[in-house]
């Protein structure tokens, strides 16, 4: 089953965003397909500026992909100051039509 992640709060900011996927890469670029994140199971990854604030969102194929990315960013969080937690949650319904845009 598909797990979500949502993070967003003051804390998450553009900026910080930015440093933790640089964090997370291992340096400059963006990670763009899901073979660029540290660990395998990204369905979906979307971040950007909203009315309420910044917000990412992401989609993980399981619970073990979804821990173990959880793992890699937790230090990566705290690292870069953002330290709103995020809400985990079960998918009821997922569809991706498999696009990738930055």
């Amino acid at each position: 089953m598909p797990i979500v992640i949502v993070l967003s709060g003051p804390t998450v900011t553009q900026e910080r965003y930015k440093a933790a996927v640089r964090l997370l890469k291992g340096g400059e670029g963006g990670m763009q397909r899901p073979g660029d994140w540290p660990v395998e199971g990204l369905l979906s990854h979307v971040a950007g500026q909203g009315p309420q604030g910044f917000r990412i969102v992401d989609v993980w194929d399981s619970e073990d992909s979804c821990r173990r990315f959880g793992e890699q960013l937790a230090p990566v969080l705290q690292q870069t100051g953002i330290t709103d937690p995020p809400e985990v949650y079960p998918a009821q319904t997922f569809v991706s039509a498999a696009l990738s845009h930055a």
